[in-house]
Parts: C-alpha cells; structure tokens; sequence
C-alpha cells in the first residue's frame, strides 16, 4: 500500500469513528455514505473501539451499533429532544422504555392508537402510574415515539405520531423495525432486574477497567477533573496522560488540554458533542460570563485548598451562581434576549443546567466549582 492510500485510510478510519462517537446507530437506508465507510473500516473500527474503550461495535447490511455503555449513575448527558435540544423528562423516558417494550413483539405495520394502547397496558403491568390522559402526558408520549422516529425504529406511513400531543383520537399508521428495537439497549435485559441495574452493568467497563474507565471519560464528556476520579483512575492519568493525547488524536482527533486541574478535550471541527462551550446567544453569554466570575471570586479558595500539586474541587453556596446571573442579567440584559429578561429565574435555572451539563459545576449537598 502507497503511503498517500495508508493515510487515506487512517483519515476514512478516524471518520467512520468520530460519525460513530456522535452517532452510535448508522442506518444504511438514511446515510448510505456513512454506512459505507464504516463497513469499509469495520474490523480495524471493532478492535480499536474494543482494545481503547472496552465498546462493542456490531455491523450490518442495513445498520451500524456502537455500544457506548455511558458512564453509570454519576453521567450527566442527558437524551435530548431533536429540534429544541431539551433534556427527556422522566415522563419521557418511562414512555421510551414502555414503547420499546411493546415494539419488541408487535406486528410490523400497527396503528399508533394500538400502540398508545398497548404502552399504557405495558405500564399497568410494571407498577408504572401513569396518570390520566392529559395534554402533558400525551405530549411526553409524543416524544418518545419521536425520538424513535429519529433513531429509525418507526417510520410513518401515513399521518404522524406529533398529532396526537393535542389530539387523543389522532391516528398514523407506523412500521416498526424490530429488530433496531433489539439494538437499542447496550445490554440484553436477561442480565439485569431492575433499572440501577441495568445502567450498572452496562456501564461496567470490563478487565481493563482503569484505563478505559478513564478513556471513556476523555472521550464522553467534556472536562475530566483529576481530583473527581477514583485513586487508581488518577494514578493512571497522571501517569500516561502525554500519551492519551497522542491516542486521542490520532484515533479520533480530539485534542487534549492537559492541565493541573486535569484534562479538556476539544474537537477542532466542533461536531461530537450535543453541546458547546462556549455558545452564541444570551445562554452562552450568560454562563461564560458566570463562569468567570465565580472564578474570579472562588480563587483564593482554590488556591490555599490543594492536594499533590492538584487543584481540588472547590464548594460555594449554591445562591451564588443565581446571584452572580441576575446582577449580569441587570448589567447586559438590554442587549439580552427577552425571553430571559422577562423571566430572570429561568435564565438562573438553564445557565445551572448548562454549567452542570459541561462538567463545569456540579450539584450536591452545596455546589462544587
């Protein structure tokens, strides 16, 4: 091989990981190219995805799977509604549980009022009180059955599953694919009995624990602070964090920011997080601007606090952060969008979730910088 077709093939390679990393579930009837790729790449993308991160890669004719696992009960990416970005409610994912358990074994072509039927059957039978039909309700349901539209589970043959959100007696007749419903769960529900189960075992990382514990992090979530992990996780970063950088770019082409603190992994083409940091709009001001100031205020903290040349973890009263943004909501808000200005306490609460969600803050018992 010419050493332009080796690079051409190392760059097809990083390609087909970095589409998977965003995109675990590849159809081939909806992107046929990335289909491809991966196919093309699929034994060297299968032992890199086993040997680096300990994850499972089955590929098909008609799909591709990446089973990432997630990082267990302390990960904080929530699934997010396509279009307006808004976190699942725990409505939402009971919903998405129900349907994909009634899919499983249903016909293939059903109508979306048996379905509704048939989910509110499955959550009598588990326990799961779902209340009365109320627009709220129907509209969780509807995104549910949305998001497995988006994931290609369900395809509307006529009408659309949306319009039952205002209207209980809305019909659609739906094909499912039964078997993409086999392929949603990283691990077969025969091995768990009950749900902290499930995100346990799926979550487990395997004999090569430490290292791909560690990785999976770099790679799933946006900061990694050394102090957060466990003993033997910080042992192994500090130690090998020069090469995990090399790693990093060169399979997936993320880079590393290695600092004290521990590590940021940033993505020059700005296509593998849900999120960004930092943001255009009032939200993105807004957080940077809070971010900065709580440094600004937290720093002698930081500094007198420190173990083995680390920079811990740094508690403040959770009311600072609301404190911080309404007197930057008073200074900027004329330039702000008026959604936020005219409701002040939702900008405190989406600049929280936002700041939580990029591992900037965390919440507990008091907040943690």
């Amino acid at each position: 091989m010419s050493r332009r077709n080796a690079i051409s093939d190392d760059d097809g390679r990083k390609d087909a990981a970095r589409l998977l990393l965003n995109q675990p579930l590849v159809r081939a009837s909806t992107d046929p190219e990335a289909h491809r790729l991966i196919r093309r790449h699929k034994d060297a993308l299968a032992q890199s995805f086993r040997n680096h991160l300990g994850y499972r890669l089955v590929v098909e004719p008609h799909f591709a799977r990446l089973y990432k696992g997630g990082l267990g009960p302390t990960g904080s990416r929530p699934l997010r509604r396509s279009g307006s970005g808004t976190p699942f409610t725990p409505r939402a994912y009971a919903y998405l549980a129900l349907a994909c358990s009634v899919l499983l074994t249903c016909r293939q072509q059903v109508l979306l009022s048996g379905v509704v039927r048939e989910i509110r059957h499955a959550g009598a039978e588990a326990g799961i009180e779902l209340g009365p039909d109320s627009p709220a309700d129907r509209r969780a349901l509807v995104h549910a059955l949305r998001q497995l539209t988006d994931w290609g589970v369900i395809t509307e043959d006529d009408g659309s599953v949306a319009g039952y959100a205002d209207d209980p007696t809305a019909e659609a007749l739906l094909w499912v694919d039964r078997e993409l419903v086999r392929q949603l769960l990283a691990v077969p529900l025969r091995e768990v009995t009950d749900p902290e189960a499930l995100v346990r075992v799926a979550s487990e990382p395997g004999p090569d624990g430490t290292r791909h514990a560690v990785r999976r992090r770099i790679v799933e979530e946006p900061v990694v602070i050394a102090d957060e992990l466990p003993e033997d996780e910080r042992a192994w970063l500090r130690q090998y964090q020069r090469r995990e950088a090399q790693l990093a770019e060169q399979l997936f082409g993320l880079r590393l920011e290695i600092r004290a603190e521990g590590i940021a992994a940033f993505d020059p083409l700005e296509e593998l997080s849900d999120q960004t940091f930092p943001r255009e709009g009032t939200l993105g001001q807004a957080a940077l601007l809070s971010i900065a100031e709580l440094v600004r205020r937290l720093r002698p903290a930081a500094t007198a606090n420190t173990r083995e040349g680390l920079a811990t973890v740094v508690g403040f009263d959770r009311g600072l952060l609301g404190e911080i943004v309404t007197e930057l909501l008073a200074r900027h808000g004329r330039r702000w969008s008026k959604e936020y200005t005219e409701h002040p306490n939702r900008l405190v609460a989406d600049v929280e979730d936002y700041l939580v969600g990029m591992g900037l803050v965390a919440l507990g018992a008091a907040a943690m910088l």
